[in-house]
């Protein structure tokens, strides 16, 4: 059985994704007059890169994604740029036509798996605690988990190397 603790760290580990996405449309929508102003197609989405995906991609270097969380953020890529052009869900536009419009292709999920590897590369190359937690080199003393229900949870090196 899980105690109230553990079931209130799992459900903000679900929302953090849905968080960062909601604070990243928020920054966009501060700055909607940049995104969609009479600016350069390239210098407009270099500032969505810049000023949007950081917000939305803060500490994506430790997430572990299911297919539910790709889902979000590939959409939240799509709404970016489909924001950036002015075109609304109503005018029944193709992703691919809106990818085509703004000469880019679905990088958010590219741009995780690069900021994963860097940061793994920089764990496993200092000698921490941290690497060898992440290598699995050290043993769980005390702490007893039963009874946990459901799928085992993915682990970071085995998502890097399934994600490769």
């Amino acid at each position: 059985m899980q105690s109230n603790g553990d079931k209130t760290e799992f459900f903000l580990n679900v929302s953090h994704i849905k968080c960062r996405i909601a604070m990243a449309k928020a920054a966009f929508n501060k700055k909607r007059t940049v995104f969609t102003s009479t600016l350069d197609l390239e210098l407009r989405k270099k500032l969505v890169k810049c000023y949007v995906w950081s917000i939305a991609l803060y500490g994506a270097e430790t997430w572990t994604l299911r297919a539910v969380d790709q889902k979000h953020l590939e959409s939240f890529e799509m709404w970016c740029w489909r924001r950036m052009e002015k075109i609304s869900w109503t005018d029944h536009v193709r992703n691919e036509e809106v990818l085509l419009r703004v000469k880019e292709q679905r990088n958010i999920q590219h741009e995780i798996r690069k900021r994963k590897a860097n940061w793994i590369g920089h764990i496993l190359r200092r000698n921490c605690l941290l690497q060898r937690v992440t290598e699995g080199k050290i043993q769980g003393g005390g702490i007893e988990v039963t009874g946990r229900q459901g799928r085992r949870r993915r682990k970071l090196l085995n998502d890097l190397k399934e994600r490769r």
